[in-house]
């Protein structure tokens, strides 16, 4: 069975793990890296943030987000637009406790821990051969006069 690029998205995703997560704060746009639980069944991408550091605030405010994912070893990209919601649900930061975010937390029940939730709107992809396959293209387009194929480049509806 051939793999959709929507397939796609979410695997990149899931292989990545770890993100850019832009908001808007109202003056201008903050990034930040944060750790992605990729969950496809739910339709959705979940952080756990700390309301102490007020990335909350910003979403409460303007909830379009972007998440960038970059293998850069690799060369696999995926970016999402999509939108953002808060939530303290303790059953769900339970599902998803683990290692990374006993790092910043002693336990799920702490009250300062909170949940975004992003629901992929669209996305693109780039899902490049690799670093030396590339610059091997890239030198024999420029030898050539032609282009390189670069690997596959998708804009994807989400929803």
């Amino acid at each position: 069975m051939a793999e959709s690029d929507t397939d796609r998205v979410w695997e990149l995703m899931r292989k990545i793990g770890i993100c850019m997560l832009a908001s808007w704060d109202g003056r201008e746009l903050q990034a930040r890296p944060m750790g992605a639980y990729v969950r496809r069944e739910d339709d959705a991408i979940y952080f756990l943030t700390d309301a102490r550091h007020h990335k909350d605030e910003d979403i409460a405010r303007y909830r379009k987000v972007c998440l960038a994912f970059a293998d850069t070893g690799g060369q696999k990209y995926v970016s999402i637009a999509g939108e953002a919601e808060i939530s303290s649900d303790r059953a769900k930061i339970r599902e998803l406790w683990g290692t990374p975010a006993k790092a910043w937390w002693d336990s799920p029940d702490d009250p300062n821990i909170r949940i975004f939730k992003v629901t992929p709107q669209d996305a693109q992809y780039w899902d490049s051969p690799g670093k030396t396959i590339a610059y091997v293209k890239m030198a024999a387009a420029a030898m050539t006069g032609t282009r390189p194929n670069m690997g596959e480049n998708r804009k994807v509806a989400m929803r």
